[in-house]
């Protein structure tokens, strides 16, 4: 890859790129050498081309304000409430990536940076161009990422394909722990983080390359992971989101629940100073006890990562946390679903509805049949049901075996896609140089499911995992100026004393196309395991693999191959992909098969470098 725009922002080599006056909307930085590939952008014309794909990248350009010894974290922390914020001193300077060793100090650290949309060329990797997401509040509306917070900023094509949509953080750069603050509109008072109240917003951009936000008060003490704009239902339009809310003790407050899970809200339509969010509007809930089961944390039961619309269809998916089910989800809001004790079917006259007139389940501590209590509160009525053939079992049982499903993408109404991030388990073996659960792990990676039509039921056919290496340490590139990845053990400033070096885990944002000759080309993002102080700031990949739509067992496709697209390189995390904006859908789907494109996409070795 050109790993030269990773260090673009730092070296003072970005330029704006003047666009057509709209409210609302703001201009974007494009590289230099990026920039004479857009020669229309000023005049409204596309920046963009159609066909290619979009990776949302956080890149590191600002340390954070940090003396090892000195500063106190949480930031604040010493006019906090000490019943539930707890100042420790930091271990580590504010460099990356030693700056995370500070999670010992501080279980909610993190460190905004700016995002990088990389548009690549599908057929042989190659980087079009780099834009970074506006990040600066002096120049209008702006939007960063977490470093560190490994399962936001995936990024999907709206139900009409003319955007593409992402969350974060309306903080600048370096902002120390935005990623577990309150939002300013939904306050918990025992937030065990004390960083100021952040707005979380939504982006969306065009093929122009212009964009917009919509701030909104949801995902208070956490993060929003996805989100998918439908431009055409309603009169403003409708967002979809997921994510997850809370950072503090319990019972959680109606912030927290109601600003959990899935979402739905308005598309802003104006520049984020002139923005007001209002309470959050929750859209799917679910509670474990629709399986007949015990209640455990209603409120975590709904905490998603995945998102997909499909044929009308809203689903999600979750797979973390000690609570609920790490399964696939689909959403019902007509009532018209076939279900059954929590599991179910959509129906085929499932419609999307708009967020002008959505009626949202309400906060309740009174509901006997979900469990609903002033010590377990939660939402009432469910209408979010796990997708017939998927896991149910709880997540409270999970093990290194487990499935956590993230990103989600259908083929055609009988294929999907699952992404699996893995388990998260960094034990290593120094004498096999291998973190072992992740290498031993049979379901991570990309789960290929089926429709049972006899059955009535999704399948799952078999789990795609040749050339991800599972568990094995990579090598992490170098960027344009040289900076090297450490090497060796993590034991110096509060470290963890395993490797640095990360190694592949599972899948987690993902996208594809199916192609002309019955094969199905899919790009995802890597989750990692490693021995750094935190292992979502950890240097991962985007990689490519050609699947046979037609083959249904392991048998069938044990040629196929993950190859790289993106490396692992100093100071970068990819988090998601999708194609670009202006790209035309099948039938107004968002995740079915883009047009069929020519054969020879092709992944490229770590390190390789492109013009």
């Amino acid at each position: 890859m050109n790993v030269s725009r990773l260090r673009a922002r730092k070296a003072g080599l970005a330029l704006a790129v003047s666009l057509a006056a709209l409210a609302g909307w703001v201009s974007v930085l494009v590289s230099p050498a990026a920039a004479e590939a857009a020669p229309g952008s000023a005049g409204g014309h596309d920046l963009f081309a159609p066909g290619n794909l979009l990776v949302t990248t956080g890149v590191w350009t600002t340390n954070a304000d940090i003396t090892a010894g000195t500063t106190q974290l949480p930031p604040n922390c010493a006019a906090a409430d000490p019943t539930y914020v707890t100042c420790g001193t930091a271990v580590a300077p504010g460099t990356y990536p030693i700056v995370f060793n500070n999670d010992a100090a501080d279980g909610s650290f993190g460190v905004t940076e700016p995002i990088v949309l990389d548009e690549l060329n599908p057929h042989d990797g190659r980087l079009v161009r780099a834009v970074t997401v506006p990040d600066n509040p002096a120049d209008g509306d702006y939007l960063t990422t977490s470093f560190s917070s490994k399962s936001e900023l995936q990024i999907i094509q709206s139900t009409d394909g003319r955007y593409d949509t992402f969350i974060g953080y309306v903080a600048p750069p370096g902002t120390i722990d935005a990623s577990n603050a309150n939002t300013p509109g939904e306050q918990d008072p025992t937030i065990a983080d004390s960083a100021t109240p952040t707005y979380r917003a939504v982006a969306q951009v065009d093929s122009a390359g212009r964009f917009e936000f919509t701030e909104t008060n949801a995902f208070s003490g956490d993060n929003g992971r996805a989100a998918i704009l439908d431009p055409e239902d309603g009169p403003h339009g409708t967002i979809f989101a997921v994510g997850n809310a809370g950072n503090g003790a319990n019972p959680e407050p109606a912030a927290v629940i109601d600003g959990a899970g899935s979402q739905i809200l308005t598309p802003a339509g104006k520049p984020e100073a002139a923005q007001k969010p209002g309470v959050p509007t929750p859209f799917g809930n679910f509670n474990i006890t629709e399986l007949g089961v015990s209640a455990d944390k209603s409120g975590k039961d709904n905490n998603y990562r995945g998102l997909a619309v499909y044929d009308g269809v809203v689903y999600f998916s979750k797979g973390s946390g000690s609570n609920g089910v790490d399964t696939v989800y689909f959403v019902d809001p007509n009532g018209s679903a076939t279900v059954a004790d929590g599991v179910g079917l959509p129906s085929d006259s499932e419609t999307l509805p708009s967020a002008s007139n959505w009626t949202a389940p309400a906060y309740s501590v009174s509901d006997t049949a979900l469990s609903l209590t002033a010590k377990n509160p939660g939402l009432t009525p469910t209408n979010a049901y796990i997708l017939k053939g998927f896991p149910t079992t709880a997540a409270k049982t999970a093990t290194d075996a487990s499935d956590y499903p993230f990103g989600l993408w259908f083929a055609n109404p009988t294929t999907l896609y699952v992404a699996d991030e893995g388990a998260g388990d960094n034990t290593y073996d120094p004498t096999t140089s291998t973190y072992t659960a992740a290498a031993a792990s049979v379901t991570a990676g990309l789960q290929k499911w089926s429709f049972n039509a006899t059955t009535d039921s999704w399948q799952l056919d078999y789990v795609l995992q040749n050339g991800l290496d599972l568990g094995t340490p990579y090598q992490v590139a170098p960027d344009r100026q040289g900076d090297q990845y450490p090497t060796g053990l993590n034991n110096t400033d509060g470290g963890t004393g395993l490797p640095w070096a990360p190694a592949t885990d599972g899948l987690r944002g993902l996208t594809g196309r199916v192609n002309a000759n019955g094969t199905v080309t899919l790009w995802a993002a890597t989750s990692t395991v490693s021995g750094a102080g935190d292992q979502g700031a950890d240097p991962n990949k985007l990689v490519e693999i050609t699947d046979n739509l037609a083959a249904t067992t392991a048998s069938q496709v044990t040629r196929e191959q993950f190859r790289t697209v993106l490396p692992a390189t100093y100071g970068q995390v990819v988090r998601g992909v999708a194609f670009t904006p202006g790209t035309p859908l099948t039938d107004g789907n968002n995740t079915s098969p883009q047009p069929s494109l020519p054969q020879g996409s092709f992944g490229l070795t770590p390190g390789r470098e492109q013009s």
